[in-house]
């Protein structure tokens, strides 16, 4: 059976939108991984479709339903897991996309207006995660990022293995740069290393520059592969 991602929104033609090009788009087509986009207003139970209200306590904005949010879960509810994508939930990264990947598929309620009620994610279990510090219209773009990040992994997608074992966050540090033909362009060269044909160099360098860009670009990342660099060296 294939890897299969059910999408809980109020806009379901955004979807597969630019999944459908691509890596993500001929595995789609092959059958590699499967796609639902359900919407969510389906679930209303009145003769106006209303999926939202006023939120208790006053404020801005409106609050989907928990009511109408927790039928359209129930909908597709299996063993997947139920992501909420949310700008206040914990933030979305590689080994997220990596254990999703393992798995059978996810399920992903996307937001819309001022949030979903708290009610229907804490009875339902979801895990609450963001793309980043900032606040979209709604979680479908954020569910387009956290399935292209994870699609691309699922076995047969990608046609290089070693491509995702190389790329930056896979061992905790950023990716080192790339380059190709021509060897001078511009009046800039390739690094001479590069062309030596000597593999131990090379890689010895491409751990060096990834070291140096993680350092001086994400400190925070820096400092945990250092961490863990330290914990390892400690245990043996």
């Amino acid at each position: 059976m294939s890897w299969r991602a059910s999408i809980l929104t109020l806009f379901p033609s955004m979807f597969p939108g630019p999944l459908g090009q691509s890596l993500a788009g001929r595995a789609l087509e092959n059958g590699v991984w499967a796609l639902d986009a359900i919407n969510i207003r389906d679930f209303a139970r009145d003769r106006h479709r209303t999926v939202d209200d006023t939120p208790f306590g006053g404020g801005a904005g409106m609050v989907l339903r928990p009511d109408v949010v927790d039928a359209a879960v129930a909908s597709v509810a299996d063993d997947r897991p139920v992501v909420c994508l949310t700008p206040r939930g914990r933030r979305f990264d590689q080994t997220d996309a990596r254990c999703f990947a393992t798995g059978s598929g996810v399920v992903l309620v996307c937001g819309r207006y001022e949030g979903i009620d708290q009610r229907v994610i804490d009875a339902r279990g979801m895990l609450e995660l963001s793309i980043g510090d900032y606040v979209l219209s709604g979680g479908e773009l954020a569910a387009l990022v956290l399935l292209d990040a994870t699609v691309r992994l699922l076995p047969g997608v990608m046609g290089a293995a070693d491509s995702a074992v190389e790329e930056s966050f896979s061992a905790g540090l950023l990716e080192y740069p790339h380059y190709t033909r021509p060897a001078e362009w511009q009046g800039r060269t390739v690094p001479e290393v590069l062309l030596s044909g000597h593999h131990a160099a090379v890689a010895a360098w491409r751990q060096a520059e990834a070291e140096r860009i993680t350092r001086e670009r994400r400190p925070d990342l820096w400092a945990d592969a250092a961490s863990i660099h330290r914990a390892a060296q400690a245990a043996s």
